[in-house]
Protein backbone atom coordinates (compact mmCIF):
# COMPACT_ATOMS: atom_id res chain seq x y z
CA UNK A 1 0.00 0.00 0.00
CA UNK A 2 2.86 2.34 0.77
CA UNK A 3 4.21 1.48 -2.75
CA UNK A 4 1.33 2.28 -4.22
CA UNK A 5 0.94 5.92 -2.29
CA UNK A 6 4.52 6.22 -2.91
CA UNK A 7 4.31 5.76 -6.89
CA UNK A 8 0.65 7.83 -7.39
CA UNK A 9 3.18 10.63 -5.13
CA UNK A 10 5.90 10.34 -8.03
CA UNK A 11 3.54 10.19 -10.64
CA UNK A 12 1.57 13.53 -9.53
CA UNK A 13 5.29 15.23 -9.06
CA UNK A 14 6.45 14.19 -12.55
CA UNK A 15 2.86 15.64 -13.66
CA UNK A 16 3.00 18.74 -12.44
CA UNK A 17 6.71 19.17 -13.20
CA UNK A 18 5.63 18.56 -17.15
CA UNK A 19 2.91 20.58 -16.52
CA UNK A 20 4.70 24.14 -15.25
CA UNK A 21 7.85 23.42 -17.27
CA UNK A 22 6.30 22.57 -20.75
CA UNK A 23 6.85 25.56 -23.38
CA UNK A 24 3.03 24.98 -24.41
CA UNK A 25 0.16 26.84 -22.33
CA UNK A 26 -2.01 24.48 -21.12
CA UNK A 27 -5.12 25.19 -19.27
CA UNK A 28 -7.72 22.55 -17.09
CA UNK A 29 -11.49 23.54 -16.42
CA UNK A 30 -13.93 21.75 -14.45
CA UNK A 31 -16.81 20.49 -16.37
CA UNK A 32 -18.79 24.16 -15.97
CA UNK A 33 -15.55 25.72 -17.60
CA UNK A 34 -14.02 27.52 -14.58
CA UNK A 35 -10.16 27.48 -14.67
CA UNK A 36 -8.74 24.64 -12.31
CA UNK A 37 -5.30 25.17 -13.23
CA UNK A 38 -2.91 26.83 -15.59
CA UNK A 39 0.66 26.81 -16.41
CA UNK A 40 2.97 29.31 -16.56
CA UNK A 41 2.93 29.12 -20.45
CA UNK A 42 -0.82 29.61 -20.23
CA UNK A 43 -0.15 32.86 -17.65
CA UNK A 44 2.48 34.31 -20.06
CA UNK A 45 0.39 33.79 -23.16
CA UNK A 46 -2.79 35.63 -21.50
CA UNK A 47 -0.14 38.35 -20.14
CA UNK A 48 -0.61 37.95 -16.39
CA UNK A 49 1.43 38.03 -13.48
CA UNK A 50 0.08 34.88 -11.56
CA UNK A 51 -1.80 32.05 -12.01
CA UNK A 52 -3.68 32.96 -8.71
CA UNK A 53 -5.21 36.05 -10.69
CA UNK A 54 -6.66 33.33 -13.61
CA UNK A 55 -7.53 30.34 -11.34
CA UNK A 56 -11.63 30.43 -10.18
CA UNK A 57 -12.59 32.41 -13.18
CA UNK A 58 -14.76 31.18 -15.60
CA UNK A 59 -13.00 31.36 -18.91
CA UNK A 60 -15.79 32.54 -21.12
CA UNK A 61 -15.07 36.15 -19.28
CA UNK A 62 -11.63 36.51 -21.22
CA UNK A 63 -12.63 35.46 -24.81
CA UNK A 64 -13.38 37.95 -26.67
CA UNK A 65 -16.35 36.29 -29.01
CA UNK A 66 -18.99 34.70 -27.03
CA UNK A 67 -20.38 33.30 -30.18
CA UNK A 68 -17.24 31.53 -31.36
CA UNK A 69 -16.77 30.08 -27.73
CA UNK A 70 -20.63 28.72 -28.07
CA UNK A 71 -20.11 26.59 -31.37
CA UNK A 72 -17.09 25.64 -30.08
CA UNK A 73 -19.17 24.11 -26.59
CA UNK A 74 -21.47 22.86 -29.60
CA UNK A 75 -18.96 20.89 -31.29
CA UNK A 76 -16.96 19.29 -27.91
CA UNK A 77 -20.32 18.34 -26.70
CA UNK A 78 -21.04 16.50 -29.58
CA UNK A 79 -17.54 15.04 -30.46
CA UNK A 80 -16.25 14.62 -26.75
CA UNK A 81 -12.98 16.52 -28.36
CA UNK A 82 -11.54 19.48 -30.47
CA UNK A 83 -8.50 19.62 -32.71
CA UNK A 84 -6.49 22.80 -34.15
CA UNK A 85 -9.69 25.22 -33.68
CA UNK A 86 -9.39 28.94 -33.20
CA UNK A 87 -10.10 30.83 -30.38
CA UNK A 88 -9.43 34.32 -29.68
CA UNK A 89 -8.66 35.88 -26.02
CA UNK A 90 -8.53 39.20 -24.38
CA UNK A 91 -5.24 39.59 -22.38
CA UNK A 92 -5.31 41.56 -19.59
CA UNK A 93 -4.22 44.33 -21.38
CA UNK A 94 -7.22 44.16 -23.49
CA UNK A 95 -5.50 43.67 -26.72
CA UNK A 96 -6.39 40.05 -28.26
CA UNK A 97 -4.65 36.46 -28.58
CA UNK A 98 -4.97 34.42 -31.77
CA UNK A 99 -4.67 30.68 -30.56
CA UNK A 100 -5.50 27.58 -31.58
CA UNK A 101 -6.62 24.77 -29.36
CA UNK A 102 -7.11 21.51 -29.15
CA UNK A 103 -9.34 20.06 -25.89
CA UNK A 104 -10.40 16.70 -24.60
CA UNK A 105 -12.47 15.81 -22.06
CA UNK A 106 -12.06 13.33 -18.66
CA UNK A 107 -14.99 11.53 -17.29
CA UNK A 108 -15.69 9.91 -14.44
CA UNK A 109 -17.24 5.93 -13.72
CA UNK A 110 -20.63 6.98 -14.41
CA UNK A 111 -19.67 8.52 -17.86
CA UNK A 112 -19.79 12.40 -17.01
CA UNK A 113 -17.07 14.89 -17.82
CA UNK A 114 -15.79 16.20 -14.69
CA UNK A 115 -12.44 18.52 -16.30
CA UNK A 116 -11.49 19.80 -19.41
CA UNK A 117 -7.97 19.87 -20.66
CA UNK A 118 -7.08 22.55 -23.33
CA UNK A 119 -3.63 23.00 -25.07
CA UNK A 120 -3.32 26.07 -26.81
CA UNK A 121 -1.19 27.69 -29.42
CA UNK A 122 -0.17 31.23 -29.79
CA UNK A 123 -0.59 32.16 -33.60
CA UNK A 124 -0.88 35.69 -32.89
CA UNK A 125 2.20 36.75 -34.79
CA UNK A 126 0.80 34.24 -38.17
CA UNK A 127 -2.44 35.97 -38.18
CA UNK A 128 -0.17 39.05 -38.72
CA UNK A 129 2.02 37.92 -41.33
CA UNK A 130 -1.33 36.21 -43.04
CA UNK A 131 -3.10 39.67 -43.41
CA UNK A 132 -0.08 41.51 -44.38
CA UNK A 133 0.49 38.97 -47.06
CA UNK A 134 -3.02 39.39 -48.13
CA UNK A 135 -2.27 43.38 -48.97
CA UNK A 136 1.05 42.74 -50.60
CA UNK A 137 -0.68 39.90 -52.78
CA UNK A 138 -3.67 42.62 -53.28
CA UNK A 139 -1.15 45.37 -54.68
CA UNK A 140 0.11 42.98 -57.06
CA UNK A 141 -3.21 41.62 -58.75
CA UNK A 142 -4.28 45.11 -58.82
CA UNK A 143 -1.47 46.06 -61.07
CA UNK A 144 -2.21 43.39 -63.22
CA UNK A 145 -5.45 44.72 -64.06
CA UNK A 146 -4.95 48.64 -63.48
CA UNK A 147 -5.11 48.89 -67.12
CA UNK A 148 -8.14 47.07 -67.66
CA UNK A 149 -9.68 49.12 -65.18
CA UNK A 150 -8.61 52.61 -66.87
CA UNK A 151 -9.85 51.28 -69.99
CA UNK A 152 -13.26 50.15 -68.98
CA UNK A 153 -13.47 53.85 -67.17
CA UNK A 154 -12.73 55.20 -70.40
CA UNK A 155 -15.72 53.23 -72.26
CA UNK A 156 -18.24 53.90 -69.35
CA UNK A 157 -17.45 57.81 -69.19
CA UNK A 158 -17.47 58.32 -73.10
CA UNK A 159 -21.08 57.69 -72.96
CA UNK A 160 -22.28 59.20 -69.82
CA UNK A 161 -20.66 62.34 -70.98
CA UNK A 162 -21.44 62.05 -74.69
CA UNK A 163 -25.16 61.46 -73.99
CA UNK A 164 -25.60 64.54 -71.25
CA UNK A 165 -23.82 66.69 -73.68
CA UNK A 166 -26.58 65.69 -76.20
CA UNK A 167 -29.40 66.20 -73.81
CA UNK A 168 -28.35 69.79 -73.35
CA UNK A 169 -28.84 71.17 -76.66
CA UNK A 170 -32.15 68.69 -77.19
CA UNK A 171 -35.30 70.60 -77.09
CA UNK A 172 -37.80 67.40 -77.38
CA UNK A 173 -38.17 66.41 -73.72
CA UNK A 174 -38.48 63.15 -74.88
CA UNK A 175 -35.02 62.98 -76.30
CA UNK A 176 -33.44 64.36 -73.14
CA UNK A 177 -35.24 61.50 -71.36
CA UNK A 178 -34.13 58.82 -73.30
CA UNK A 179 -29.94 60.20 -73.78
CA UNK A 180 -30.49 60.68 -69.87
CA UNK A 181 -31.15 57.05 -69.66
CA UNK A 182 -28.56 56.14 -71.41
CA UNK A 183 -26.59 58.21 -69.53
CA UNK A 184 -27.73 56.90 -66.51
CA UNK A 185 -27.07 53.02 -67.44
CA UNK A 186 -23.90 53.87 -67.90
CA UNK A 187 -23.47 55.98 -64.53
CA UNK A 188 -24.64 52.19 -63.20
CA UNK A 189 -22.12 49.93 -64.72
CA UNK A 190 -19.37 52.77 -63.27
CA UNK A 191 -20.70 51.85 -59.63
CA UNK A 192 -20.87 48.49 -60.30
CA UNK A 193 -17.01 48.92 -61.45
CA UNK A 194 -16.29 50.55 -58.02
CA UNK A 195 -17.99 48.20 -56.23
CA UNK A 196 -15.77 45.54 -57.32
CA UNK A 197 -12.77 47.58 -56.76
CA UNK A 198 -13.78 48.12 -52.90
CA UNK A 199 -14.78 44.83 -52.64
CA UNK A 200 -11.17 43.72 -53.89
CA UNK A 201 -9.40 46.45 -51.61
CA UNK A 202 -10.96 44.92 -48.29
CA UNK A 203 -8.85 43.09 -45.97
CA UNK A 204 -8.07 41.88 -42.45
CA UNK A 205 -10.23 39.34 -40.43
CA UNK A 206 -13.12 38.67 -42.20
CA UNK A 207 -16.10 40.22 -41.39
CA UNK A 208 -18.83 38.06 -42.39
CA UNK A 209 -22.80 37.75 -43.23
CA UNK A 210 -25.14 35.46 -45.15
CA UNK A 211 -24.44 36.04 -48.31
CA UNK A 212 -25.82 34.60 -51.65
CA UNK A 213 -22.51 33.26 -53.59
CA UNK A 214 -24.21 34.19 -56.49
CA UNK A 215 -23.32 37.32 -57.69
CA UNK A 216 -19.87 37.56 -55.61
CA UNK A 217 -18.84 35.14 -58.37
CA UNK A 218 -20.49 36.69 -61.10
CA UNK A 219 -18.93 40.06 -60.93
CA UNK A 220 -15.23 38.69 -59.54
CA UNK A 221 -15.02 36.62 -62.59
CA UNK A 222 -16.35 39.28 -65.28
CA UNK A 223 -13.95 41.95 -63.41
CA UNK A 224 -10.56 39.59 -63.42
CA UNK A 225 -11.58 38.80 -67.21
CA UNK A 226 -11.78 42.49 -68.31
CA UNK A 227 -10.29 43.44 -71.09
CA UNK A 228 -8.41 39.25 -71.89
CA UNK A 229 -9.49 37.06 -74.47
CA UNK A 230 -11.13 34.55 -72.02
CA UNK A 231 -14.59 33.93 -72.11
CA UNK A 232 -16.20 32.35 -68.95
CA UNK A 233 -18.94 29.72 -68.53
CA UNK A 234 -20.96 29.94 -65.80
CA UNK A 235 -23.53 27.12 -63.90
CA UNK A 236 -25.05 28.69 -60.94
CA UNK A 237 -28.23 27.20 -59.54
CA UNK A 238 -30.87 28.96 -58.67
CA UNK A 239 -31.58 27.66 -55.18
CA UNK A 240 -27.59 27.65 -54.46
CA UNK A 241 -27.14 27.96 -50.56
CA UNK A 242 -26.38 31.10 -48.73
CA UNK A 243 -22.81 31.24 -47.21
CA UNK A 244 -21.31 33.49 -44.07
CA UNK A 245 -18.80 35.15 -45.35
CA UNK A 246 -16.49 38.29 -45.77
CA UNK A 247 -17.50 39.35 -49.43
CA UNK A 248 -14.24 41.46 -49.97
CA UNK A 249 -11.98 38.55 -48.98
CA UNK A 250 -13.94 35.57 -50.96
CA UNK A 251 -13.94 37.95 -53.83
CA UNK A 252 -10.68 38.45 -54.04
CA UNK A 253 -10.07 34.17 -53.55
CA UNK A 254 -11.94 34.11 -56.81
CA UNK A 255 -10.32 36.82 -58.52
CA UNK A 256 -6.60 35.08 -57.85
CA UNK A 257 -7.77 31.82 -58.84
CA UNK A 258 -9.30 33.68 -62.53
CA UNK A 259 -5.87 35.70 -62.60
CA UNK A 260 -3.88 32.86 -62.70
CA UNK A 261 -6.14 30.91 -65.35
CA UNK A 262 -6.36 33.43 -67.48
CA UNK A 263 -1.96 33.43 -67.20
CA UNK A 264 -2.32 29.79 -67.80
CA UNK A 265 -4.22 30.55 -71.03
CA UNK A 266 -1.98 32.94 -73.32
CA UNK A 267 -3.60 32.35 -76.44
CA UNK A 268 -7.52 33.08 -74.63
CA UNK A 269 -10.25 30.06 -74.06
CA UNK A 270 -12.84 29.10 -71.97
CA UNK A 271 -13.08 29.14 -68.15
CA UNK A 272 -15.67 27.07 -66.59
CA UNK A 273 -16.89 27.99 -63.07
CA UNK A 274 -19.39 25.96 -61.60
CA UNK A 275 -21.66 26.38 -58.22
CA UNK A 276 -23.48 23.45 -56.20
CA UNK A 277 -24.78 22.46 -53.08
CA UNK A 278 -23.31 19.29 -51.70
CA UNK A 279 -23.28 17.38 -48.03
CA UNK A 280 -19.82 16.31 -46.66
CA UNK A 281 -19.97 13.03 -44.85
CA UNK A 282 -16.29 11.75 -45.53
CA UNK A 283 -13.68 11.25 -43.44
CA UNK A 284 -11.42 11.78 -46.60
CA UNK A 285 -12.35 15.72 -46.29
CA UNK A 286 -10.46 17.75 -43.82
CA UNK A 287 -13.64 19.34 -43.33
CA UNK A 288 -16.69 18.83 -40.45
CA UNK A 289 -19.65 16.39 -41.49
CA UNK A 290 -21.98 19.25 -42.95
CA UNK A 291 -23.78 21.05 -45.50
CA UNK A 292 -20.79 23.18 -47.88
CA UNK A 293 -21.30 25.42 -51.18
CA UNK A 294 -18.67 23.79 -53.68
CA UNK A 295 -17.39 25.98 -56.56
CA UNK A 296 -15.32 24.60 -58.81
CA UNK A 297 -13.06 26.85 -61.72
CA UNK A 298 -11.49 24.84 -63.99
CA UNK A 299 -9.03 26.36 -66.85
CA UNK A 300 -7.78 24.85 -70.27
CA UNK A 301 -4.21 25.96 -69.63
CA UNK A 302 -0.82 24.52 -69.15
CA UNK A 303 -1.67 22.74 -66.33
CA UNK A 304 1.06 22.59 -63.28
CA UNK A 305 3.13 19.84 -62.78
CA UNK A 306 2.17 16.74 -60.12
CA UNK A 307 5.57 17.60 -58.63
CA UNK A 308 4.70 21.43 -57.60
CA UNK A 309 1.16 20.59 -56.75
CA UNK A 310 2.01 20.34 -52.84
CA UNK A 311 3.69 23.42 -53.04
CA UNK A 312 1.41 25.81 -54.78
CA UNK A 313 -0.55 27.11 -51.80
CA UNK A 314 3.27 27.95 -49.87
CA UNK A 315 3.97 31.81 -49.51
CA UNK A 316 6.14 33.40 -52.36
CA UNK A 317 6.32 29.56 -54.00
CA UNK A 318 5.80 30.88 -57.88
CA UNK A 319 7.57 29.24 -61.33
CA UNK A 320 6.45 32.28 -62.84
CA UNK A 321 8.80 34.96 -64.48
CA UNK A 322 6.93 37.95 -62.60
CA UNK A 323 4.85 37.98 -58.98
CA UNK A 324 5.31 37.18 -55.80
CA UNK A 325 3.74 33.99 -55.47
CA UNK A 326 1.47 35.13 -52.49
CA UNK A 327 -2.00 34.70 -54.30
CA UNK A 328 -2.88 31.42 -53.64
CA UNK A 329 -0.54 31.45 -50.48
CA UNK A 330 -3.24 34.44 -49.68
CA UNK A 331 -6.29 32.35 -50.82
CA UNK A 332 -5.51 29.35 -48.82
CA UNK A 333 -5.37 31.64 -45.70
CA UNK A 334 -8.59 33.34 -46.38
CA UNK A 335 -10.68 29.91 -47.21
CA UNK A 336 -9.15 28.22 -43.63
CA UNK A 337 -10.23 31.10 -41.81
CA UNK A 338 -13.89 30.67 -43.25
CA UNK A 339 -13.74 26.79 -41.97
CA UNK A 340 -13.70 26.10 -45.60
CA UNK A 341 -11.12 23.97 -47.63
CA UNK A 342 -9.27 24.90 -51.10
CA UNK A 343 -7.77 22.07 -53.18
CA UNK A 344 -6.36 21.56 -56.74
CA UNK A 345 -6.25 18.88 -59.73
CA UNK A 346 -3.98 19.98 -62.74
CA UNK A 347 -2.32 17.68 -65.33
CA UNK A 348 0.13 19.05 -67.77
CA UNK A 349 -1.64 20.14 -71.35
CA UNK A 350 -4.67 19.89 -70.07
CA UNK A 351 -5.34 22.64 -67.01
CA UNK A 352 -6.09 22.88 -64.00
CA UNK A 353 -9.19 22.68 -61.58
CA UNK A 354 -9.79 24.37 -58.09
CA UNK A 355 -11.95 23.49 -55.83
CA UNK A 356 -13.35 25.47 -52.89
CA UNK A 357 -15.67 24.14 -50.45
CA UNK A 358 -17.48 26.82 -47.92
CA UNK A 359 -19.81 26.25 -44.82
CA UNK A 360 -23.78 26.78 -45.72
CA UNK A 361 -26.29 28.35 -44.00
CA UNK A 362 -28.93 25.82 -46.17
CA UNK A 363 -32.31 27.08 -44.13
CA UNK A 364 -30.92 30.79 -46.39
CA UNK A 365 -31.23 31.00 -50.24
CA UNK A 366 -30.82 34.46 -51.01
CA UNK A 367 -31.63 35.58 -54.88
CA UNK A 368 -30.87 38.43 -56.63
CA UNK A 369 -33.21 40.86 -57.62
CA UNK A 370 -32.86 43.98 -60.01
CA UNK A 371 -34.97 47.31 -58.85
CA UNK A 372 -36.77 48.38 -62.01
CA UNK A 373 -38.94 51.50 -60.37
CA UNK A 374 -37.52 54.64 -60.78
CA UNK A 375 -40.32 56.87 -59.45
CA UNK A 376 -39.68 58.08 -55.84
CA UNK A 377 -41.63 56.57 -52.57
CA UNK A 378 -43.64 59.41 -51.71
CA UNK A 379 -43.64 61.16 -47.73
CA UNK A 380 -43.44 63.55 -45.77
CA UNK A 381 -41.27 64.45 -42.63
CA UNK A 382 -38.24 66.34 -41.71
CA UNK A 383 -34.97 64.98 -42.65
CA UNK A 384 -31.72 66.35 -41.08
CA UNK A 385 -29.15 65.76 -43.37
CA UNK A 386 -25.42 65.64 -42.92
CA UNK A 387 -23.18 65.59 -45.66
CA UNK A 388 -19.82 67.15 -46.31
CA UNK A 389 -19.86 67.28 -49.85
CA UNK A 390 -21.91 69.94 -51.74
CA UNK A 391 -22.62 68.39 -55.05
CA UNK A 392 -24.12 65.36 -52.71
CA UNK A 393 -25.47 67.10 -50.11
CA UNK A 394 -27.10 69.54 -52.55
CA UNK A 395 -28.40 66.57 -54.66
CA UNK A 396 -29.32 64.11 -51.84
CA UNK A 397 -31.86 67.68 -50.84
CA UNK A 398 -33.40 67.64 -54.04
CA UNK A 399 -34.10 63.63 -54.05
CA UNK A 400 -35.65 64.44 -50.74
CA UNK A 401 -37.62 67.30 -51.24
CA UNK A 402 -38.58 65.72 -54.55
CA UNK A 403 -40.33 62.65 -52.00
CA UNK A 404 -42.15 65.12 -50.24
CA UNK A 405 -39.85 65.98 -47.35
CA UNK A 406 -38.44 69.08 -45.69
CA UNK A 407 -34.87 69.01 -45.36
CA UNK A 408 -31.92 70.99 -43.08
CA UNK A 409 -28.66 70.59 -44.20
CA UNK A 410 -25.62 70.16 -42.07
CA UNK A 411 -21.97 69.93 -43.33
CA UNK A 412 -20.35 68.00 -40.48
CA UNK A 413 -21.08 66.19 -37.52
CA UNK A 414 -20.89 68.77 -34.82
CA UNK A 415 -22.87 71.27 -37.31
CA UNK A 416 -25.89 68.26 -37.63
CA UNK A 417 -25.72 67.82 -33.38
CA UNK A 418 -26.14 71.61 -32.88
CA UNK A 419 -28.92 71.28 -34.91
CA UNK A 420 -31.23 68.12 -33.87
CA UNK A 421 -30.28 69.62 -29.97
CA UNK A 422 -31.84 73.05 -31.14
CA UNK A 423 -34.74 71.40 -32.51
CA UNK A 424 -34.88 69.29 -29.54
CA UNK A 425 -34.93 72.71 -26.98
CA UNK A 426 -37.58 74.59 -29.66
CA UNK A 427 -40.19 71.42 -29.36
CA UNK A 428 -39.19 70.47 -32.85
CA UNK A 429 -37.94 67.32 -33.97
CA UNK A 430 -36.52 65.43 -36.77
CA UNK A 431 -38.04 62.22 -37.90
CA UNK A 432 -34.95 60.90 -39.95
CA UNK A 433 -31.27 62.16 -39.39
CA UNK A 434 -29.04 60.60 -42.74
CA UNK A 435 -25.45 60.75 -41.56
CA UNK A 436 -22.26 60.70 -44.20
CA UNK A 437 -19.85 58.37 -42.31
CA UNK A 438 -16.44 60.09 -43.53
CA UNK A 439 -15.86 63.57 -43.24
CA UNK A 440 -12.33 64.35 -44.11
CA UNK A 441 -10.89 66.85 -41.10
CA UNK A 442 -13.97 67.27 -39.22
CA UNK A 443 -16.32 64.94 -37.59
CA UNK A 444 -18.01 61.62 -38.95
CA UNK A 445 -21.35 60.48 -39.19
CA UNK A 446 -19.58 57.56 -36.45
CA UNK A 447 -18.68 59.91 -33.67
CA UNK A 448 -22.06 62.23 -34.38
CA UNK A 449 -24.14 59.29 -33.48
CA UNK A 450 -22.28 58.83 -30.23
CA UNK A 451 -23.59 62.36 -28.96
CA UNK A 452 -27.11 61.83 -30.74
CA UNK A 453 -27.46 58.87 -28.76
CA UNK A 454 -26.96 60.18 -25.73
CA UNK A 455 -29.15 63.28 -26.72
CA UNK A 456 -32.27 61.62 -27.92
CA UNK A 457 -31.93 57.30 -27.61
CA UNK A 458 -34.81 57.22 -29.82
CA UNK A 459 -33.32 58.87 -32.73
CA UNK A 460 -34.03 57.24 -36.35
CA UNK A 461 -30.32 57.50 -38.06
CA UNK A 462 -29.64 56.46 -41.57
CA UNK A 463 -25.87 55.88 -42.41
CA UNK A 464 -24.38 56.87 -45.70
CA UNK A 465 -21.42 56.18 -47.29
CA UNK A 466 -19.15 56.20 -50.59
CA UNK A 467 -17.33 52.91 -49.32
CA UNK A 468 -19.34 50.57 -48.98
CA UNK A 469 -17.12 47.95 -47.46
CA UNK A 470 -16.71 50.14 -43.85
CA UNK A 471 -17.06 47.49 -41.32
CA UNK A 472 -20.22 50.24 -40.14
CA UNK A 473 -22.65 49.46 -42.87
CA UNK A 474 -22.47 45.67 -42.48
CA UNK A 475 -22.49 46.04 -38.51
CA UNK A 476 -24.86 49.70 -38.68
CA UNK A 477 -26.97 48.40 -35.65
CA UNK A 478 -24.15 47.90 -33.22
CA UNK A 479 -23.22 51.56 -33.70
CA UNK A 480 -26.74 52.55 -33.09
CA UNK A 481 -28.06 53.33 -36.92
CA UNK A 482 -31.56 52.58 -38.13
CA UNK A 483 -30.63 51.71 -41.56
CA UNK A 484 -27.87 52.04 -44.52
CA UNK A 485 -27.31 53.80 -48.06
CA UNK A 486 -24.25 53.05 -50.12
CA UNK A 487 -23.40 55.80 -52.28
CA UNK A 488 -24.26 56.01 -55.19
CA UNK A 489 -27.94 55.91 -55.21
CA UNK A 490 -31.30 56.81 -56.76
CA UNK A 491 -33.87 58.72 -55.53
CA UNK A 492 -36.07 55.97 -55.79
CA UNK A 493 -33.47 54.18 -53.26
CA UNK A 494 -33.03 56.79 -51.21
CA UNK A 495 -36.62 57.56 -50.77
CA UNK A 496 -37.14 53.74 -50.13
CA UNK A 497 -34.82 53.71 -46.96
CA UNK A 498 -35.88 56.80 -45.62
CA UNK A 499 -39.89 55.81 -45.92
CA UNK A 500 -39.38 52.33 -44.17
CA UNK A 501 -37.16 54.10 -41.46
CA UNK A 502 -40.01 56.66 -40.83
CA UNK A 503 -42.99 53.87 -40.57
CA UNK A 504 -40.55 51.38 -38.62
CA UNK A 505 -40.35 48.62 -41.66
CA UNK A 506 -36.86 48.23 -41.47
CA UNK A 507 -37.11 46.50 -38.19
Amino acid sequence: FKMTQEALRKSEEEYRTLFELTLSPIIVLNSDGTILQINQAGVDMLGYDKADELIGKPIIDICFDKNQVAMLAKEMRNKGYLKSSELDFIKKDGSIVNTLISVRARYNENGEIIRYEEFYSDITERRKTEQELMKIQKLESLGIFAGRIAHDLNNILTPILGNISLARIQKDYNKIAERLLEAEKATLMARDLTQQLLTFSKGGAPIKRPTSISHILRDSVNFALRGTDVRPETSIPNDLWAVDIDEGQISQVITNIILNADQAMPDGGIIEVKAENVFINENSFPLKNGEYVKITIKDHGIGIPEKYLSKIFDPYWTTKKTGSGLGLATSYSIIKNHDGYIDVESQVGVGSTFYIYLPALSEIILTEKEELVYEPIMGKGNILLMDNDDMVRELATRMLETAGYSVTKANDGGEAIRLYREAMESGHSYDVVILDLTVPGGMGGKEAMKFLLKADPNIKTIASSGYSNDSIMSEYKKYGFTAVIAKPYKVRELSEIVSKVISNEDK
